[in-house]
């Protein structure tokens, strides 16, 4: 029982995640690759900005949404 839970959480917190993806990527703000590749130091940048962004995005969200 407790796997299911477990499982139904992830695929829960997988779905919101990619709900606020769109949200996330405008306010991160990084220009797309324009099929040039970037360098490991530019990835963990750009993952760090993300991650952020994402914070932002998710917080927003509950905010407008009335929650906490």
């Amino acid at each position: 029982m407790a796997d299911a839970a477990t499982d139904a959480a992830l695929q829960q917190k997988y779905r919101q995640f990619l709900d606020l993806l769109p949200l996330t990527l405008n306010l991160a703000g990084l220009p797309t690759s324009e099929g040039k590749l970037f360098q490991s130091e530019q990835i963990e940048a750009r993952a760090l900005t993300v991650r952020a962004a994402y914070r932002v995005a998710r917080e927003l969200t509950k905010e407008c949404l009335g929650g906490s």
